[in-house]
Parts: C-alpha cells; structure tokens; sequence
C-alpha cells in the first residue's frame, strides 16, 4: 500500500474499536515494524528500542494480565467501565510492547560522562519516535491503533509471562487491529500559537 507521507501523517489517530480482523498478513505487519525498529534515529546511533509484538492467546494474555491487575485496585462497583476498556483492547488483532534496553543507556552513561543525564532522555525521545512511526505505519497498513500506558501495573508480570530481560524497562503498549468505528473529531489549538516562524 502507498500513501504520500504528509497524508499518512494526517491520518493517523487513535482509533479504540478494533476487531480481531486484519486486512494484512502478520508477516506484513512483522515486516513494518521491524523496518521500523532498524530505521529509526537514536543518539549516539545506541539502537536501545526493543519491541515485543504479540497476536493470538499471547495478546490476549496481556490483557488478562492488565484486567487481573486492573482488578486488584479499582473498586468494584466502578470496574464495569475499566473491564470494558480493557476488553476493547483485548478484542484487537495483536499488541505492540514498547521498551528501551537500559543497558545499552547505562553502557553509554559510562562511555560519556559528560552526557550521563541525557541518556535516558534520549532514550525517551528515541521510543517517541518509534511509537509514532509504527502506528503511522500500521495506519497506513489500514490498521487502527491506539498508545497505552498501564507500565507499572503490568511490567513485572509481562516480563515473566514473555521471559522479557530484566535489562528492558517497558514503555507502552499499542494495542492494533481492523478498526470498527472511525475515530472521533479532533480539535486544534491555532497553528501560530506553537509554531514561531523567523526570518
């Protein structure tokens, strides 16, 4: 599928009803995001973005794990929205776990003690980017997705579940499928409020 950049830019949103469907090949979707995770810019070229995609009963474990947790600190009597919630994640095609490799980050601190603080920053910044340019690309593969942040509920049980090295510190998670539902209206704050152009 071909798409001009600036479009595909522009049609990317977070799209939260998903279906189990895919309208491309899990090799496809394999494909992009390892061209992703190979081309994307990082300081120092560190290449500390690790990824993790899970389809079948290991995506729909995660969610299980993210409901158990979930479970353990909403109230019951409010759990019917946040079961809902997580279900919707749950019925997706497959999930992308986001983590940098810290390492990598800590081998640079040593290497660079001029930039120690930085590192992890950079890291950050590097993740950022590869969210965006995978969800851009799965959008572009007529995949709808959606960025997730249940980390610190999750992170060390993923880790057992997945045998995830205990040197990758989890970032987010991207739940994926065939969007059921276009996503909704998005406002703008004006342009020239957040871009200054001088000349």
């Amino acid at each position: 599928m071909s798409k001009n950049f600036y479009d595909a830019i522009k049609e990317r949103r977070s799209i939260y009803s998903i279906s189990k469907e895919s309208p491309v090949s899990d090799e496809r979707i394999q494909a992009v995001i390892e061209d992703s995770v190979k081309h994307i810019p990082s300081a120092f070229n560190s290449q500390a973005s690790r990824v993790v995609v899970l389809f079948g009963e290991k995506h729909d474990k995660l969610w299980d794990i993210a409901m158990e947790a979930l479970r353990k600190i909403v109230p019951e009597e409010n759990f019917a929205s946040t079961e809902e919630k997580i279900n919707s994640f749950k019925a997706g095609h497959g999930t992308v776990l986001y983590f940098e490799d810290f390492n990598v980050v800590e081998s640079l601190q040593k290497q660079f003690e001029l930039y120690k603080d930085n590192f992890p920053v950079w890291a950050q910044q590097t993740s950022g980017m590869l969210q965006f340019a995978i969800w851009t690309a799965l959008s572009i593969e007529g995949l709808g997705a959606t960025l997730q942040h249940y980390t610190e509920l999750i992170e060390d049980e993923v880790r057992k579940e997945f045998n995830i090295s205990s040197n990758w510190k989890m970032i987010a998670q991207m739940p994926f499928g065939k969007g059921t539902a276009p996503a909704g209206e998005k406002e703008f704050s004006p342009i020239e409020n957040r871009v200054k152009i001088m000349k």
